[in-house]
């Protein structure tokens, strides 16, 4: 015992000495992995030979990136102790943290990260890492707000890789390119050096154009191919613009118009069809000698068996349906075989046919825009007034859904009948009679009356009003009655009967709604070519008038909106859209009721600046 128990200093002494003369190396980082950052950093600057220790820091925040913990991985490459650290240490930081950078989404690290670094940086990494580097370079390039050399990186690499696929990187290209506004191409094209970017950058200026549809940007690509045959954006073209080169320069040439011309819904397809042949017959980009446009009355059989024959016989395209239980018996088919254009919406949850499109003046699309300018202009809480029936329903299911998902609250949703009596609906919607219970109650609990003077709720701050202009205007000042006025109202076109109005729409002043540009713009040729020799072109046939006109437009780019990411058509009914179903959403424009007229509203006009504008 005594033996053993004098034994422990001296070995106690051993190991300090041993640990000492280690450089207090206590672990073997060729062995060890770190579980954090902080212990990491620790065994990193406990190691003798300091690259030896940054090394290994590399390595454990490449396995912090493997298991997703970007932020783990952040803290090390950020780490001070790795400054010192040769240029082949250096390079290999770099790429570790553009990838965390992208992964993060920190634009100020991505600045750093290419700050005082040109394009040809990534030419440095040895050749299995090339395409890597800079496709991460770009990336961050990108993050930092530099997206220019982020494409002239990928130029390079196009260059100089030849394991690379030229369609990639191309696409990438443009993709960068389509983001960058058209002063800073200018500039970067006066001072372009060389074959390869020189031709991107005119590429990327040609399909600037202002207001160019899509047919003038399909001939644009096509003029820049034969202008500069021996680029390789040339020979291998952005997907995007393939397609769009190769379908403006297809077209359907049989088209048959269905819509009906008796009945019911008589007077909305014959302004769809005055809509449609006028805007084909002002269409400059149509060879009429090959285009061949049949109108068929749809209310005379089923439309199935319609649409049967026609399937039958020698049809590109069939615009139509626009009775929605119409539009439904296609349902019944997984692939049409002729693709038609339904000018309606099939009912929620029902399959959609590969082949079909569907595009209507869709309610739903305008309070979603209602929901987007509440979110833009910080109203948070909204009041809603809406319409019983089907159609209600579904607007009242769109908005609740669009706010939402921005995180809007929907506070109160009052439905009415237009024979219900108003102020009730207004009362209980802004809270008036909840707070008449309330004192009543109180009057009863204390055994006395009181002076009394109804609140409305004060968590409110917009009201959403969905109502016909004769409803609309009996809400209006009804909302200033019950202490509502001083909350901004919000509309969709429904409020607005399409034609000026003063002496009765001066009880809807200060309500902001979106429209057609078809009804609001000041500068429209093809309606007022066509007011001046057609009926049924304004207010409510006007709008289907309008419809008509983008069906026709339509119809010629089906497959391109759905095939080219970002295409859209600026249509009489608003900016068109499609999404992956096939379906056609617009963007509509806003204007605000000022003296009983409609005046239009910038996108990004605020309440109160549309406040000043008022007389």
């Amino acid at each position: 015992m005594t033996n053993s128990f004098s034994q422990r200093p001296t070995l106690a002494l051993i190991i300090l000495v041993l640990l000492y003369l280690g450089g207090c190396a206590t672990v073997n980082l060729d062995e060890h992995m770190a579980d954090t950052p902080e212990q990491a950093l620790s065994l990193a600057k406990d190691e003798r030979n300091a690259i030896v220790g940054q090394r290994y820091l590399l390595r454990v925040a490449s396995r912090f990136q493997d298991q997703g913990k970007q932020e783990d991985a952040r803290t090390i490459l950020r780490s001070p102790f790795l400054d010192s650290a040769p240029e082949d240490i250096q390079r290999q930081r770099r790429l570790l943290g553009m990838a965390t950078a992208n992964e993060l989404q920190d634009s100020e690290w991505a600045s750093n990260l290419i700050a005082e670094r040109s394009p040809e940086s990534f030419l440095a990494y040895p050749p299995e890492l090339l395409a890597r580097a800079a496709r991460l370079q770009a990336k961050t390039y990108e993050l930092a707000g530099a997206p220019l050399s982020g494409a002239l990186t990928l130029i390079l690499l196009s260059q100089t890789d030849n394991s690379a696929s030229p369609q990639d990187i191309h696409d990438q290209i443009w993709q960068i390119l389509k983001t960058i506004d058209e002063t800073r191409l200018e500039e970067a094209s006066d001072n372009a050096l060389g074959f390869e970017v020189q031709g991107w950058l005119e590429l990327a200026l040609r399909l600037r154009t202002k207001g160019g549809s899509l047919d003038d940007q399909g001939r644009l690509v096509r003029q820049w191919q034969n202008n500069w045959p021996g680029h390789p954006a040339a020979q291998i073209m952005p997907t995007e613009l393939a397609l769009l080169a190769e379908l403006a320069a297809s077209r359907p040439e049989k088209l048959v118009l269905a819509v009906p011309l008796q009945g019911a819904l008589a007077s909305a397809g014959k302004a769809i069809r005055d809509g449609f042949l006028a805007a084909y017959y002002q269409d400059e980009t149509t060879d009429r000698s090959t285009t061949d446009i049949r109108v068929i009355d749809t209310s005379t059989n089923r439309f199935s068996e319609i649409y049967q024959e026609l399937a039958n016989g020698d049809i590109d395209l069939v615009v139509g349906p626009l009775d929605k239980e119409d539009l439904t018996q296609l349902s019944d088919l997984s692939t049409l075989p002729v693709p038609a254009l339904g000018l309606n919406y099939l009912p929620a949850g029902t399959p959609v046919p590969d082949g079909l499109y569907q595009f209507g003046l869709s309610a739903e699309d305008e309070v979603r825009q209602i929901a987007d300018r509440l979110d833009a202009e910080n109203l948070k809480k909204a009041l809603v007034i809406i319409p019983h029936g089907e159609w209600g329903d579904r607007v009242e299911a769109a908005l609740r859904a669009q706010m939402e998902q921005l995180g809007l609250t929907t506070l109160a949703v009052e439905r009415f009948f237009p024979e219900d009596n108003l102020r009730s609906v207004t009362a209980d919607l802004l809270g008036i009679t909840t707070s008449r219970e309330r004192a009543i109650l109180v009057e009863r609990t204390i055994g006395r009356n009181l002076e009394f003077e109804p609140r409305r709720r004060q968590d409110a701050e917009a009201i959403v009003l969905v109502a016909a202009p004769t409803i609309a205007r009996q809400f209006k000042p009804l909302f200033a009655f019950y202490y509502g006025g001083d909350l901004p109202v919000y509309s969709p076109s429904i409020v607005y009967e399409g034609s000026p109005n003063p002496a009765r729409d001066r009880d809807v002043d200060s309500v902001i709604f979106t429209d057609i540009p078809w009804v609001l713009a000041e500068n429209n040729p093809l309606r007022d070519e066509s007011q001046a020799y057609l009926n049924g072109t304004r207010g409510q046939l006007g709008r289907l008038f309008a419809m008509g006109a983008d069906a026709w437009h339509l119809s010629k780019r089906l497959p391109l909106l759905r095939q080219v990411d970002d295409a859209v058509i600026e249509g009489q009914t608003g900016t068109l859209t499609m999404d992956r179903d096939g379906s056609i959403h617009r963007k509509q424009v806003w204007a605000q009721f000022q003296n009983g007229e409609p005046k239009a509203l910038d996108p990004a006009m605020d309440r109160e600046e549309a406040a000043t504008t008022q007389d």
